[in-house]
């Protein structure tokens, strides 16, 4: 979503004028999570996706009749016999899709501005009635939704969210004159979180693929490796920061950073850059550590390990040799194969062929 947001920024700051589809609602083996977001603006220009394809062209003539001054509209789509390829979700899923128009006012720059930073933040929008949105996040509140008391209830619900991590609607105020109270509203509030964070240690042949990769599936990339003339931001420009230090110390002084959305990836395989720094991602929260080499390289390490002290549940951690068996070949491909662990292992994928399962492609 982020280049998504990035573009609704630059388009507002340049007047011009678009509609915003969301996805606030999902049933099924739908292809997009809740949050998933596409622009259409004025001139005919596209982009996001709702549906991977499968919606897209009949979302695009509600932004058009939205824009024409239609108002807010929601609607559902989900499979459609007689028409599905252009009506309907063919993946067998439903989806419900917001489609209003992005008023100038909108806190679009604040929210770039902390996704840039790597800050969670949140956009609240109304499902129906009076246009304005509300920005929230560590970093402050921005926008309004047209009444104080609103956006103090809504700021309140925006935050339980950003707490959890999901995006989602939500009923606040309550019915009545009572001033007191906020209006009752149903909004919907997508968060952003802030991106998973890949920590590739070694900067060898084999990690500038992993690099692009990881940058391309929204990671935030460090480029870790104690050899200046390898440690090079030329060598990867995709890493969000490439540092010249000893693996073990970056972790040291940075390992309150790491979350369980934190992948390792060691590539050195030589024991004296591995071990250290293994040692610590093991004991640490990280949800991923994998490291490459061969079998006996494994073995090795594996008895280096015991000897400075990690317990077999430690060491069941570790993927070692790193990625799937995909019989790839040379850093792309190996890249490839690291790449697939690392959605399986966060998605909770099984790593099998889709072909070989049954069931929905997609977790509802």
């Amino acid at each position: 979503m982020r280049h998504v947001i990035d573009q609704a920024a630059a388009w507002q700051a340049s007047t011009t004028r678009f509609a915003m589809a969301t996805v606030v609602h999902t049933w099924g083996s739908a292809p997009h999570a809740a949050g998933t977001s596409m622009l259409v603006a004025e001139d005919g220009r596209v982009v996001g996706s709702v549906s991977g394809g499968c919606v897209e062209a009949a979302v695009c003539a509600v932004a058009e009749d939205v824009l024409a001054g239609a108002g807010p509209a929601r609607e559902t789509y989900g499979v459609s016999d007689d028409d599905a390829f252009s009506v309907g979700l063919t993946c067998g899923g439903t989806i419900e899709v917001l489609v209003r128009e992005v008023t100038a006012d909108a806190p679009l720059a604040w929210v770039a501005a902390d996704l840039a930073a790597h800050v969670p933040v949140a956009l609240v929008t109304p499902v129906e009635g009076a246009p304005g949105s509300l920005a929230v996040g560590a970093s402050g509140v921005s926008g309004t939704l047209g009444d104080a008391r609103l956006d103090r209830a809504a700021a309140q619900a925006a935050e339980a969210l950003l707490a959890r991590g999901t995006s989602g609607l939500v009923r606040v105020g309550e019915p009545g004159p009572d001033p007191s109270c906020a209006p009752e509203r149903e909004l919907f509030v997508q968060v952003f979180g802030a991106p998973p964070h890949l920590l590739v240690c070694g900067a060898v042949e084999f990690a500038r693929p992993l690099v692009r990769i990881g940058a391309l599936l929204g990671h935030r990339v460090t480029v870790c490796d104690a050899r200046p003339v390898f440690a090079t931001a030329a060598r990867f420009p995709e890493a969000h920061e490439v540092v010249v230090d000893w693996p073990h110390r970056w972790f040291a002084a940075h390992e309150d950073q790491v979350d369980a959305a934190t992948a390792v990836c060691v590539l050195t395989h030589d024991a004296r850059f591995d071990v250290p720094v293994l040692e610590m991602a093991l004991r640490s929260r990280a949800g991923y550590v994998g490291a490459m080499g061969s079998r006996r390289t494994h073995e090795d390490r594996l008895a280096r390990l015991r000897a400075a002290g990690l317990g077999e549940a430690e060491l069941a951690r570790l993927r070692s040799p790193i990625g799937l068996d995909l019989g790839g070949r040379g850093p792309e491909e190996t890249a490839v194969s690291i790449a697939a662990e690392l959605i399986a292992v966060r998605r909770g994928g099984s790593g099998r062929a889709l072909s070989g399962l049954a069931g929905p492609v997609h977790a509802s």
